[in-house]
C-alpha cells in the first residue's frame, strides 16, 4: 500500500500523478515546475529576446558565479550576479577596493561571459531591513513595468541595491529611456542605471507577435 494512503492507491493514470507530485512538493523542489505548467513557462521562455541557450548560459554563469564568490567573499561583503545574454552585474557589498576587483576577475574568467558592470560598494553588508526593501522595490518597478502597454516587460531585468535600481535586457533606446522614467516614479527608488544592449527598431519589429491571418472559406454556390 501507498504510504501515501489506501486512498491515493487506488487512483491510477494522470490524476495520481498529480497528486503524488502535489504531496511531494515540500521535499522535491522539481515539481514546482510541473504544477506551474510547462505551457506557461514556455511562453515566459519564448517571449524573451535573448535566445534559449543564452537563457540557460545566463543561470549558468550565475550559479558559477554565486560559488566562486562564496570562497573569495565570505562574510568580507554581500555580491549578486545577475547575468543578461552574457552580461554580468555584480552589485552589493565588499571590504575593499581589492576584493572588489578580485571579484571583477572571477567573474570574467567564467567561460561565455561578454562584458561585467562592476557596481560594487566598498562598504559593509547591507542590512536584512535594507535588502528587504530592495526587494520590494525590485517588485514595484516590475508591475509599473507590465502597466506599460507601450513596451515588453519580459524584455527587462530588475535588481536593485540600497535603493539604486538597475535595468538590464535588449531594449531599443526607446524602451530604454521609458523603463527608466518608470522606475525613477516608484517611491524608494534612489537612483536609476542602465545596463542595456541596444537593439534596433527593425529588430525590434522581428519580436513583436504576428498578427493572426483568418482564412476566407468561399461561399457556396448553388446551381438551379
Amino acid at each position: 500500500m501507498s504510504k501515501f494512503g489506501p486512498h491515493l492507491s487506488r487512483l491510477q493514470g494522470p490524476l495520481a500523478k498529480s497528486l503524488l507530485c502535489g504531496a511531494l512538493l515540500v521535499t522535491l523542489s522539481g515539481c514546482v515546475e510541473l504544477v506551474v505548467g510547462s505551457a506557461v513557462m514556455g511562453t515566459v521562455a519564448a517571449s524573451d529576446r535573448r535566445t534559449f541557450g543564452a537563457q540557460t548560459e545566463d543561470k549558468t554563469i550565475a550559479v558559477k558565479g554565486e560559488i566562486k564568490l562564496q570562497n573569495l567573499v565570505g562574510d568580507a561583503g554581500h555580491v549578486n550576479v545577475n547575468s543578461f545574454n552574457r552580461r554580468v552585474l555584480v552589485s552589493g557589498e565588499v571590504r575593499d577596493q581589492a576584493m572588489k576587483d578580485a571579484v571583477e576577475r572571477e567573474i570574467r574568467a567564467i567561460e561565455g561571459v561578454v562584458s561585467v558592470s562592476n557596481e560594487l560598494e566598498i562598504a559593509g553588508p547591507a542590512s536584512y531591513t535594507s535588502r528587504s526593501n530592495d526587494t520590494l522595490i525590485t517588485t514595484k518597478v516590475k508591475a509599473s513595468l507590465v502597466d506599460m502597454k507601450d513596451i515588453s516587460a519580459n524584455s527587462f531585468k530588475v535588481v536593485t541595491e540600497r535603493g539604486v535600481v538597475f535595468l538590464m535586457g535588449r531594449v531599443t533606446q526607446r524602451e530604454g529611456q521609458i523603463s527608466s522614467d518608470v522606475a525613477r516614479g516608484v517611491s524608494g527608488v534612489q537612483k536609476v542605471v542602465k545596463i542595456f544592449e541596444y537593439i534596433s527598431e527593425d529588430e525590434w519589429k522581428q519580436y513583436q507577435p504576428k498578427p493572426s491571418s483568418t482564412a476566407t472559406i468561399p461561399a457556396s454556390t448553388t446551381q438551379n
